[in-house]
């Protein structure tokens, strides 16, 4: 991170920098090795398992909006201190499922954490930002958010070879220790706008066409990127047969953000088509997965993540950056809680359909269908947001002649 960008964010921006990696450290201890847990240990098959982790994230998303409205309405710090203690409670409750319905629950539990904490951080982070390096800023996140994962990693790969129990309350620890510090360290946030009713605000955003139309299309990307959480783990157990294989695998993509982020950011700097290069990156994304049905080795599952990994890296910043500049002041929170249906949806669809595809796969031996079916939806997010982009530039340029006529 620039030292002039470090120097200009709060005091408050970088405390939730530090919730923002804590909370990563937790969340992806937990969630791959979920997976192979419940195909392992409990015996479920792929599609069971993703249909878990589907139920979490639409929980968690689905009810993104409403948590939006909320922490617009009653403040950022409360709604971001109630979801990161219920997220706490529903993955320490994993540690004790036993039964369908009992895993199910904690996932519900989990996710409608998320729902109260995801929208009020990122509106903070939004809000908190000064415009010239709010994208910086979004960058530096995703750093960390990848620093956050490679010691998940560590740390999953070996709490899950003890236990799968203390890797649960571990990860509840961390949700809950990141609620205690957001609670007492983090001071409110104050964000003087005209205060708008829950109902008027959804209103608002919903006939907001443009951005209802953008959050559609990222469903494509986000169905991508739940790949890392479901059938690139499983894909790099079946090649490897190791769990230490899935560790490095996963580490590999974490490794290169944390080391190429903000150079990747800086090669963009000049470019302005932000919709194109979500797409560009998306695209790049579904191909390094296509890739992955001719990986036999290791080092190939590396090599292919790498390039997943540069999609990502192109991409996020630029998606975090985008919906403020969609977003009216005061519906910050609103616009990025809606935003959360391209997760909920595409994420929940990701997780369940990617892994039926992937069954279905390894039943027909076609081990190239669920990767191909990620470069088809890559190449339509690409071009969707190209023409969406051009659309837009068009409508600007005529906004402005009819202003000189």
């Amino acid at each position: 991170m620039k030292r002039r960008v470090w120097r200009e964010t709060s005091i408050s921006v970088k405390l939730l920098l530090v919730t923002s990696f804590l909370m990563n450290l937790g969340f992806y201890a937990l969630i791959p090795y979920l997976t192979l847990y419940l195909t392992g240990s409990i015996g479920w098959t792929v599609a069971m398992a993703g249909l878990v982790l589907g139920v979490r994230q639409f929980s968690q998303q689905g009810f993104a909006f409403l948590g939006g409205v909320v922490a617009d309405t009653f403040g950022y710090k409360g709604t971001m201190v109630l979801g990161l203690l219920i997220r706490a409670a529903g993955f320490a409750l994993f540690a004790f499922c036993t039964a369908p319905w009992q895993f199910f629950l904690a996932a519900v539990l989990s996710g409608l954490g998320g729902s109260l904490f995801e929208p009020a951080m990122s509106a903070a982070f939004a809000v908190l930002t000064p415009d010239s390096i709010r994208k910086d800023v979004f960058a530096f996140r995703n750093v960390l958010t990848n620093v956050g994962v490679v010691g998940s990693q560590v740390v999953g790969t070996a709490l899950a070879a003890v236990d799968f129990t203390y890797l649960s309350l571990f990860a509840g620890a961390i949700f809950a220790g990141n609620g205690l510090i957001a609670l007492f360290l983090l001071q409110p946030i104050e964000v003087k706008h005209e205060r708008h009713g829950i109902w008027a605000s959804m209103a608002l955003v919903v006939r907001d066409r443009r951005f209802v139309r953008y959050t559609l299309i990222l469903m494509g990307y986000y169905y991508l990127n739940m790949q890392l959480f479901l059938t690139i783990p499983q894909l790099a157990q079946d090649v490897t047969h190791s769990k230490t294989a899935v560790g490095i695998v996963l580490s590999s993509v974490s490794v290169s953000v944390i080391l190429l982020q903000m150079k990747v950011s800086q090669w963009l700097e000049g470019y302005p088509q932000r919709l194109t290069l979500i797409g560009l990156g998306t695209f790049v994304m579904g191909f390094g997965l296509f890739l992955l049905a001719f990986a036999d080795t290791l080092w190939m599952l590396v090599a292919d993540a790498l390039l997943f990994a540069l999609g990502t890296m192109i991409a996020v910043p630029h998606m975090m950056d985008m919906v403020q500049r969609f977003a009216p002041p005061e519906h910050v929170g609103a616009y990025y809680g809606f935003n959360g249906y391209s997760l909920a949806i595409g994420g929940s669809v990701g997780q369940f359909a990617g892994g039926w595809v992937y069954d279905l796969a390894q039943r027909q031996e076609m081990p190239w269908l669920p990767w191909t079916l990620c470069l088809f939806v890559g190449l339509w997010v690409a071009w969707k947001l190209y023409r969406m982009e051009q659309e837009m530039a068009q409508s600007k340029s005529d906004c402005v002649r009819m202003a000189r006529s």
